[in-house]
């Protein structure tokens, strides 16, 4: 044998074995993770719900990306503490290669048989030995108590954003809801890579650099404006991203790709070939889906400009959805433009506000957006949209006026049955805020605005059980800003007949 040769014989045998030693040993003590090797991954794995099977069988999916070469993947699991590791579903990959980008392997592996809300351990192998490892948590089903935080408009590689996710870490969630616009400016591949996971997939959690939650944590997300609305893949090759890196579930209303309200590609037909091999059905149906978790049901919206949603086939799956969740005891609706802000920025952009007649119908609790970078919560609140004499509700600049009326004796505090829908804008997770010169004038806000924190960054922590919500929002500092209690009706319905202290009209 060539004595070079040897050399390196020797080097490559005594790096697997300070890996195996290091995974052995477990994670150092100041972190929760095992450290994964150097250059294995171009993404390091992270967890996703998945399209999840309607069993009470649990499963999550765990996805990376590699090199764009042939390797043995394997991914194990161990289901209890003391349990054995036993491999999970053989992993599948996709490829991208577009210009300008590596070409690289999208994978993916299912953990099947987990019990809901149940911790477990994951471990991914490459070449038969152990290069990643983390801990994870099942969903938690009907009956068990959780928590999520909810933010939007974070993927902007500020220090505001890695002190947003460090603060999210710090709340330690059952999973992260982003409100859209999750990378900054025209949802690149080469965003998320710059942007996005190195933030929220951290190697340590500290206010400075991220946190690990994308390893532990499943991240569900609502599409903004910066996510879909770039779709000529001649001028931007690694464009609708989106599609690529999620794995949500797979029952929104719009399955055909083309069809109308959805993000139409365009570019040349080789392009547009390849990026459909690599979304596979993700795309164009996971713009918008559902999902539940614990006592919620969740419906997620795309509600960007080329959606229409008085479109009758896409009302009626929105209503199927809702009426199909009547028995969950909170029902949660999370899209990127809110239906009602006072932010002078993007304050023309009310075409939203033609849902709000199907969240008070079938009581949806509170809708989570973004898009208006800074906090701001209402009153609780029902409206009814002013028409044309041809019927129509919204103007050309997209405004749709109309008549709210206002439930002010709800102060989440004493007072903490709401009639009508809180509309929650969480936009502050780390790009430039908007309009601070409010912050402070109340006098500029709308009548329906109770809460209005423009001048810090934050995200909002909910906790649940089947009975109350306590929502908080907490600054990129761990500074409480705003508190509130909802308690659920025992007959979950908005009484009409309960007076409420004022009406208004745009």
């Amino acid at each position: 044998m060539d004595v070079r040769h040897g050399y390196k014989l020797v080097l490559l045998v005594g790096l697997i074995g300070v890996m195996a030693l290091s995974i052995a040993r477990g994670p150092r003590p100041t972190s929760r993770w095992a450290r994964p090797a150097d250059g294995v991954f171009l993404v390091e794995p992270y967890v996703q719900l998945g399209d999840p099977p309607g069993s009470s069988a649990e499963r999550v999916a765990v996805l990376w990306q590699g090199a764009d070469r042939n390797a043995d993947w394997s991914v194990e699991a161990r289901r209890r503490a003391d349990g054995p590791w036993t491999r999970a579903d053989t992993p599948t990959w996709r490829r991208v290669a577009v210009e300008g980008l590596e070409p690289r392997r999208l994978f993916r592996a299912t953990v099947s048989g987990l019990i809901p809300g149940s911790e477990f351990a994951y471990r991914v192998r490459c070449g038969g030995v152990p290069v990643f490892e983390a801990r994870a948590r099942a969903r938690k089903a009907a009956g068990q108590p959780h928590r999520f935080v909810a933010f939007g408009d974070g993927g902007a590689d500020t220090a505001e954003q890695k002190a947003v996710a460090y603060q999210a870490s710090l709340a330690r969630p059952d999973f992260v809801m982003i409100t859209g616009d999750l990378v900054y400016f025209k949802g690149r591949m080469a965003e998320y890579l710059s942007k996005f996971f190195p933030i929220y997939n951290a190697g340590r959690a500290s206010p400075t650099s991220g946190a690990p939650l994308l390893r532990s944590t499943p991240f569900l997300v609502a599409p903004g404006n910066h996510d879909l609305i770039e779709r000529d893949l001649d001028a931007v090759p690694d464009a609708l991203a989106y599609f690529l890196v999620w794995s949500l579930p797979l029952n929104g209303p719009i399955a055909r790709a083309g069809s109308a309200n959805s993000p139409i590609l365009s570019g040349a037909e080789p392009r547009r070939r390849a990026f459909l091999e690599a979304a596979g059905p993700a795309y164009p149906r996971m713009a918008s889906y559902s999902f539940d978790f614990g006592d919620a049901h969740w419906t997620v919206l795309d509600t960007n400009p080329y959606v229409d949603w008085s479109d009758p086939a896409l009302r009626a799956w929105l209503e199927r959805d809702l009426a199909a969740a009547r028995r969950s005891p909170w029902r949660f609706v999370a899209f990127h433009q809110p239906p009602f802000h006072s932010s002078k920025t993007h304050s023309e952009e009310q075409r939203t506000r033609l849902l709000v007649d199907l969240f008070e119908k079938y009581h949806v609790a509170i809708v989570f957006c973004g898009h208006i970078h800074n906090y701001q919560r209402s009153y609780p609140l029902r409206f009814v949209a002013e028409r044309a004499a041809d019927g129509r509700a919204i103007d050309p600049e997209g405004r749709v006026k109309g008549h709210w009326s206002l439930d002010r004796s709800f102060d989440g505090r004493t007072r903490t049955r709401p009639v009508g829908v809180i509309y929650l804008v969480t936009g502050a997770g780390g790009a430039r805020l908007y309009n601070a010169d409010q912050n402070d004038d109340a006098a500029s806000w709308q009548e329906f605005t109770a809460r209005f924190i423009s001048n810090t960054h934050s995200l909002t922590v909910v906790d649940v059980d089947a009975s109350t919500l306590t929502v908080r929002q907490v600054s990129d500092r761990g500074v409480e800003l705003d508190r509130f209690v909802v308690t659920r009706p025992d007959d979950d319905i908005m009484d009409p007949a309960r007076p409420s202290a004022d009406g208004g009209h745009d």
